[in-house]
């Protein structure tokens, strides 16, 4: 209860008025870039870059800070549209927005902190008690093993076939199943794989077409029962809204990494909402990274199950460490502490960038032919 002489207004003390941020530091961690925007009340937010070579990331996080000087960090939309639309000519371009998607990660941490409670308090609280994750025991993706041709042979689809029965033998009837066609499987060979499945043998058909043309997923809505999910390549709500519009995807797979952060993963839950489209967030983050999307996930209404890897091949362990722990089923459950609730080891750093085999390398996709392919 109030007493009097405490005053109302000092009861509802702004604590986040007269914070400034000072710094914002970029560290390659491996395969990823881990961002840290420091202020001048000693609290300290993190956030994960992914999908983009880290040495690029830490670069382009340094040249932003210019935008970040003396801000106050608890206005994160501000800021967010601030870097977003700083630049007209790379506004919404990939490398820009996955650093920004790292940066605002920081922001909702330093809130989180600054506030005493965890970011998806911030966010609405809790909509669910716990978040399904996969790979589990019950629940699996198979991928492609491609690359694939233009059109398949019956040999050919019945090795996708194949992939998806010895899935399912493994999680059961009453398992989740995925395949992710990964854009590698070209529409022709998909609709021919599709017809070889019963609709219910896939929770869903993941990537069914390389992002950019609307009409390529109109076309293959019109031929494939199977729930179709895509979004991972996706950014920000704009990009999103076409598959919506023209109702071609069942599933949104945003990721917290790639399209803007947790602001952008909870504005493209409720544009996904409004036309009854759940979320099943793409995740390949660290625990870093992963905390934040589960934070974003625990306060969405509609979300049907989300990526998780935490068998440490994505970053050792003990580099960030995650606040949430897994059920017997290894569904998340809530996450606890303040802000995302990861604590990051920086002395860490310089062991896992001495590891050969987590830096960064550019791809080279390529047909049998020699001819460059999506994957």
């Amino acid at each position: 209860m109030l007493r009097a002489v405490d005053g109302p207004a000092k009861a509802v003390e702004d604590c986040g008025t007269g914070i400034k941020i000072t710094a914002l530091r970029g560290f390659r961690v491996g395969t990823k870039a881990y961002l840290r925007v420091d202020t001048n009340r000693k609290v300290s937010g993190w956030g994960e870059v992914t999908g983009l070579d880290p040495v690029v990331a830490v670069q382009l996080a340094h040249s932003l800070f210019e935008l970040l000087d003396g801000e106050n960090p608890t206005r994160i939309e501000h800021l967010w549209q601030k870097i977003y639309r700083s630049h007209r000519d790379i506004r919404g371009g990939s490398f820009l927005t996955h650093v920004l998607s790292a940066i605002d990660m920081a922001l909702w941490d330093v809130t989180g902190k600054l506030w005493g409670v965890p970011v998806f308090r911030l966010l609405g609280g809790p909509t669910r008690d716990k978040v399904r994750l996969y790979p589990t025991a019950k629940a699996q993706k198979t991928g492609t093993g491609g690359p694939h041709p233009q059109s398949g042979s019956p040999k050919d689809i019945e090795s996708l076939v194949r992939m998806v029965r010895h899935a399912r033998e493994r999680v059961g009837p009453d398992g989740a199943v995925m395949f992710d066609a990964h854009c590698a499987v070209p529409p022709a060979m998909l609709i021919q794989f599709a017809a070889a499945l019963e609709p219910h043998e896939l929770l869903f058909l993941e990537e069914p077409a390389v992002p950019g043309n609307i009409e390529v997923f109109k076309r293959l809505r019109q031929h494939i029962r199977i729930p179709m999910a895509t979004g991972e390549r996706d950014r920000t709500i704009w990009g999103m809204l076409p598959y919506l519009q023209e109702r071609c995807i069942d599933i949104l797979q945003p990721d917290v990494g790639h399209t803007g952060g947790i602001s952008q993963m909870k504005k493209i839950a409720t544009l996904a909402e409004a036309y009854q489209v759940p979320l099943a967030p793409h995740n390949t983050c660290s625990e870093l990274g992963l905390s934040a999307s589960i934070h974003a996930a625990f306060s969405i209404p509609l979300l049907l199950i989300h990526e998780a890897y935490l068998d440490g091949h994505l970053m050792p362990a003990g580099v960030a460490r995650r606040s949430w722990q897994t059920d017997k089923d290894g569904d998340a459950l809530l996450p606890e502490g303040t802000g995302l609730g990861v604590e990051v080891d920086e002395r860490m750093f310089d062991t896992v960038n001495a590891d050969p085999r987590r830096k960064f390398k550019w791809p080279k996709p390529t047909q049998p032919d020699g001819s460059v392919t999506d994957y």
